[in-house]
């Protein structure tokens, strides 16, 4: 392998609302495709980097980002700050996207949770040739272990509500889960984690299942069996959307990992290097032939 970039580009990213985002292009040596990251839910870009170093040593340009409201692409102060949930995927992904359609290289999505989500709002999901996700699941508190069920339900209707109250908007990283989130995305991610299917089963978002239907791409959906955020029951709720793409589920166990454990966050810290061996070897196999 070649010694990675470890200065990747700083890129600025216009949404085709008229949002500008902030981005990392890390740049590799005779790079034979791009990997777009897109993101969990409050977790800023730079989490991803020594995936995206690892992505560089293998040939790899990869792009990350972001969203609106997060990280360096936030608003001096998210109180009053005004979006959609779903902005993150229609606009600020397909930006990315968009971008990535520069480098005329062969186009690879890694979505962590929310980013798996992404894939199927984007606009032009039509420009990737393959998507690998990493805890996409559901969201939906019936899906997890039950003394999850019970802290993530006291997050949502007691803990939560009396931050958002207090600050305007979720004070996620008071909690230690991440970013700091805006009210809009805060309101609509706890409406939807009240469906067992997600915005799926949300009467206001009747087109969801339609739109989803458009994605065909091949997609592999990789879930620990420790992630009580994504379970792979979680996963097999939500991935079956896509139902006109190759669809493929793996259900990690720690320990044939070499791991402890890995839960909703630890896809891509370094210990579990091992397990981007699967999502390389999958964008070969869905490498376009010249």
């Amino acid at each position: 392998m070649s010694e990675p970039n470890n200065n990747p580009q700083r890129i600025s990213l216009t949404t085709s609302d008229g949002q500008a985002l902030v981005g990392l292009h890390y740049q590799a040596s005779q790079p034979v495709g791009v990997i777009i990251v897109a993101s969990a839910t409050g977790v800023p870009q730079g989490f991803y980097r020594k995936f995206a170093l690892e992505a560089v040593a293998r040939h790899y340009d990869v792009v990350t980002f972001d969203y609106r409201g997060i990280g360096e692409s936030a608003p001096q102060s998210l109180r009053g700050y005004d979006m959609n949930y779903r902005d993150w995927g229609r606009y600020d992904l397909s930006a990315a996207i968009e971008y990535a359609v520069q480098t005329n290289l062969p186009r690879f999505l890694v979505g962590h949770s929310y980013g798996g989500h992404a894939l199927g709002l984007a606009q032009n999901h039509g420009e990737l040739s393959a998507a690998y996700t990493f805890g996409t699941g559901a969201g939906w508190h019936g899906w997890m272990p039950k003394s999850e069920q019970v802290r993530v339900l006291l997050l949502w209707h007691i803990i939560a509500p009396i931050i958002v109250g207090l600050k305007g908007y979720l004070g996620w990283s008071i909690l230690g889960m991440g970013e700091d989130l805006p009210k809009g995305v805060y309101t609509q991610w706890k409406r939807w984690c009240g469906f067992p299917h997600y915005f799926f089963d949300d009467p206001d978002t009747p087109e969801m299942k339609a739109q989803f239907s458009q994605v065909r791409v091949p997609i592999t959906a990789a879930n620990a069996m420790d992630d009580k955020w994504a379970m792979p029951a979680s996963r097999d709720a939500f991935m079956p959307f896509y139902s006109a793409a190759a669809l493929r589920s793996v259900d990690i166990a720690p320990a044939n990992a070499g791991l402890d454990s890995i839960g909703h966050m630890g896809y891509f810290r370094s210990a579990a290097s091992s397990l981007w061996q699967d999502t390389f070897e999958f964008f070969e196999r869905h490498t376009p032939t010249q």
